[in-house]
């Protein structure tokens, strides 16, 4: 076993008013901590759901474990080959090279807390993320940017066939 020791000196407070919110509903990512602001040991953002609404399809991080806690509402994610709804005050985490996606859940909203540990450089990819949603971006730039944000995409038949 390895021990990763971040290295920062300062406490990192984030206010909530002065996170930077990307999207518009029916989903919504605030920017909370990034890589750098914690020394490399997590990256971090609050993604905020509408009923049904997908979140991130399957992917896989190969460097990083990935955590879900769940602040309000009801969420389906996949882990493997395996999809589990968490509910409000549930904590799921994803090991690095496991296939995982989330969405909240049919019927539901899902405010979710989501943790990479140890940390990626990810604000820019949300960012990536947006600039496709805008049009300024084709979807299959993301494709050029997996290994810079440590986020590698793929089928998964078990979450094609939740619904």
């Amino acid at each position: 076993m390895s021990l990763f020791v971040p290295k920062f000196d300062e406490t990192v407070l984030v206010r909530d008013a002065e996170a930077e919110v990307l999207g518009q509903a029916p989903s919504t990512v605030k920017l909370l901590a990034d890589s750098s602001a914690s020394g490399g040991a997590l990256s971090t953002v609050r993604i905020t759901l509408g009923e049904g609404a997908d979140g991130a399809r399957p992917h896989l991080h190969n460097n990083s474990a990935e955590m879900f806690y769940l602040l309000d509402g009801a969420a389906e994610l996949l882990s493997g080959d395996d999809v589990v709804t968490a509910e409000r005050g549930d904590l799921v985490i994803v090991p690095p090279g496991r296939p995982h996606a989330f969405a909240a859940a049919p019927g539901a909203t899902a405010d979710i807390l989501i943790v990479i540990a140890p940390g990626v450089e990810r604000f820019e990819y949300f960012r990536h993320l947006q600039r496709i949603r805008l049009g300024e971006l084709t979807p299959e730039s993301l494709l050029d940017v997996q290994e810079v944000y440590d986020n590698h995409f793929l089928r998964s038949a078990a979450w094609e066939g939740r619904r």
